[in-house]
């Protein structure tokens, strides 16, 4: 497969204590590539996400990312390299609205005076407005605080803030795995535009659906470990089931990379 490696990783491990739910994962991603992880409950693809975006430290092992090994202390300095991350609890603020929460953490002033610093809310306001707008989120309130949104309102706010400010990979963990048909329809959409503007993506997900809808290639996990890297346009739904589960394996409980 052809262009720049964006992610890599060899031979990541995480132990917690004697459990070992991350062992020797090697993993890569291409510039402008969408990429499914898939795995049963406890196969590791939530622990290699938290690995590689700084929420926790690796037992072992070795992350580069855009061409540089990092060591990321914390979600905060993977958010500086370029990676915006959606977890599964969206890590919104309830009571406050939708600029607020978009702009958290890298909010637009008027005058840096610590404390007493002024926001630049029509600057954030508008900034919202473009960025809903890029992603084809559609909230009738931008005032509206978060609490009082549906669930799917709150996923693309979530979403559209990591795209926004996603400069090199974004990276989603189950982004509809509590959404209607039509609230995951339009984070489907969402993704699809990032794809068009070429911007790399990890997507953690369940929905076998989706993943063929929607990505390149398929990394299976199972037991704590990578055990298959698959072309979506080579492979199908009963070959990746038999790979989760353990039905089919490679040599050495590892199937060939793609």
């Amino acid at each position: 497969m052809d262009g720049k490696i964006i992610l890599r990783t060899e031979a990541l491990t995480k132990h917690y204590g004697g459990v070992r739910a991350l062992e020797e994962a090697n993993f890569e991603l291409r510039e402008g590539e969408h990429v499914a992880v898939v795995g049963d409950n406890g196969a590791g693809k939530s622990t290699f996400v938290r690995q590689i975006t700084g929420v926790e430290q690796p037992t072992s092992g070795t992350i580069f990312f855009d061409g540089q090994e990092v060591h990321f202390k914390s979600p905060i300095e993977a958010r500086d390299a370029g990676i915006e991350t959606v977890f599964q609890n969206l890590a919104l603020a309830d009571d406050l609205d939708v600029p607020a929460n978009l702009f958290l953490g890298r909010e637009e002033i008027y005058f840096n005076l610590g404390p007493f610093s002024f926001l630049n809310e029509r600057k954030m306001m508008e900034r919202t407005e473009e960025a809903l707008r890029a992603t084809g989120v559609k909230i009738p309130d931008l005032r509206n605080k978060i609490r009082n949104m549906s669930g799917g309102q709150r996923q693309c706010v979530a979403i559209s803030r990591s795209a926004s400010f996603a400069s090199k990979l974004i990276i989603m963990d189950e982004p509809t795995a509590a959404l209607g048909v039509q609230e995951t329809a339009q984070v489907e959409n969402i993704i699809r535009g990032l794809k068009r503007r070429g911007v790399p993506l990890i997507l953690v997900s369940h929905n076998l659906r989706q993943v063929f809808d929607l990505v390149d290639r398929i990394w299976i996990f199972r037991r704590g470990r990578i055990v298959g890297a698959v072309d979506r346009n080579k492979t199908d739904g009963n070959e990746i089931v038999s790979l989760i589960t353990g039905v089919k394996t490679g040599v050495g409980e590892e199937a060939a990379f793609i």
